[in-house]
């Protein structure tokens, strides 16, 4: 008996890789790094990746500045994301600097931006009612908000409001 697996990968053609992608881009906004990285597991010679990439552009499957606006938009309403977490991200993905400033200034409303801070300082807060030490509770705070990619001064007068609000 013979229980050898065959570990050959599928071919497909240049016209189903195509169809792939287009789908790939269609479920959620890509950017041209996101799709380079999905290519490489069709072991395409560079011509062939080259226009498979051009054609998703010249069909709109394709748009970093769409990418960009919709990641900002879809991150800052849905998890709360700060501008450093948001930039981190982004740069990974090998945006442009120019186009990120851009998405920052035309996609974050800073009312929505303040009150998602303020909520995310106050949860957390609560989270840490049992912490005696206020000088540790709110380095946990700052940690956290930190890690969410919040703004040094912001989140100092964040934390400043919610003390404040406790005291009254």
């Amino acid at each position: 008996m013979n229980f050898s697996k065959d570990n050959s990968k599928k071919i497909y053609t240049i016209d189903e890789i195509k169809d792939k992608m287009a789908k790939y881009c269609l479920y959620q906004d890509r950017c041209h790094w996101e799709v380079e990285k999905k290519l490489r597991d069709f072991d395409l010679i560079p011509e062939a990746k080259d226009e498979i990439i051009f054609k998703l552009i010249h069909y709109g499957f394709l748009n970093e500045e769409r990418f960009v606006h919709s990641f900002v938009r879809g991150k800052v309403n849905q998890k709360m994301w700060g501008r450093n977490r948001l930039r981190q991200e982004l740069k990974i993905r090998q945006i442009d600097q120019k186009l990120i400033e851009k998405a920052f200034k035309e996609e974050i409303d800073l009312d929505k931006y303040w009150n998602n801070l303020l909520h995310l300082t106050r949860k957390k807060f609560r989270l840490l009612a049992s912490e005696r030490e206020s000088f540790k509770k709110t380095n946990k705070v700052k940690a956290y908000l930190t890690y969410k990619g919040y703004e040094f001064d912001l989140m100092n007068d964040a934390i400043k409001e919610i003390e404040l609000e406790k005291e009254n």
